[in-house]
């Protein structure tokens, strides 16, 4: 079977996210999705909210939802896969991408990143547009989830 992590914080989960998924599924027979607990970038949701959300999102898809609070390379080590997905938005993020690669690179000979780009309609979707919007009620219902939309509310 092959298996893949996307990881990150999905803060809340975007249809952007949902995009990468979906097309992860093309490619692998399973993604594993590894929610970062990740306090340095104070979430706006709780762990716990945030994987519900995702397990929620993703019903009915071949995926997995974990949270996690140590280094990507250590998660992969644990549930033995060594793929991992990423999201391309636009060339601003493949700078960081980079250099987050060449760094679990070094941490682990065994660690491969592939990265996704979400469809055209989705490509501007971020978690932090979601949060700014919601601050002022404003509407999301394009953004996220329609099974999630009434959390976020």
């Amino acid at each position: 079977m092959k298996v893949a992590i996307y990881p990150g914080t999905f803060d809340p989960i975007t249809n952007g996210h949902l995009d990468v998924i979906n097309r992860a599924l093309k490619i692998f027979d399973k993604v594993i999705i590894a929610i970062a607990k990740n306090e340095k970038k104070e979430p706006f949701l709780s762990l716990d909210k945030r994987i519900n959300l995702v397990k929620k999102a993703t019903d009915g898809l071949n995926v997995e939802v974990y949270g996690f609070n140590n280094l990507l390379v250590d998660f992969a080590k644990e549930h033995e896969v060594f793929t991992i997905i990423r999201g391309l938005r636009a060339v601003s993020d493949f700078e960081y991408e980079l250099q987050m690669h060449y760094a679990n690179a070094e941490l682990s000979e065994h660690i491969d990143t592939i990265y996704l780009m979400p469809s055209l309609k989705n490509a501007f979707i971020s978690s932090s547009i979601v949060r700014s919007i919601l601050s002022y009620n404003g509407d999301i219902s394009k953004l996220v989830p329609k099974t999630i939309l009434g959390d976020l509310k």
